[in-house]
């Protein structure tokens, strides 16, 4: 990789690698509110009902099934406790962790990008 006046020039082969590697990104990361839900659980533990709370806009059925891929994919952990009623937490594991620089350039690039659109419905 080549870095040419703030450019990354790319070779075919490291270019195929890229895209493979971004590839395997989005199918773990896909969909609206994986990411939602990870920078959610970062920040703190939280019971079923109060991500939903957090997390605005998403159903009862579409939380359940984010919660488990992202159990699945090693980004969260449900722990159950024998209380009565059960209590069940979700929390983020390390490996989630992983994603914080990947989140806050995202959050700057949204900023960027959310501010650029204002400017241009200004004029």
């Amino acid at each position: 990789m080549k870095d040419t006046n703030k450019e990354l020039l790319l070779n075919s082969e490291e270019c195929a690698g890229s895209l493979r590697n971004v590839l395997d990104a989005l199918y773990v990361l896909n969909g609206k509110w994986k990411l939602a839900l990870i920078l959610s659980l970062i920040q703190s533990s939280k019971r079923f009902n109060e991500i939903q709370h957090e997390v605005t806009g998403i159903s009862s059925k579409v939380l359940d099934k984010e919660l488990k891929t992202l159990e699945l994919n090693g980004f969260i952990t449900r722990n159950v406790y024998p209380t009565k009623p059960i209590t069940i937490i979700y929390e983020a594991t390390e490996y989630s962790m992983t994603l914080k620089g990947v989140m806050a350039e995202l959050s700057v690039w949204g900023k960027r990008h959310r501010e650029k659109i204002k400017e241009s419905m200004r004029k």
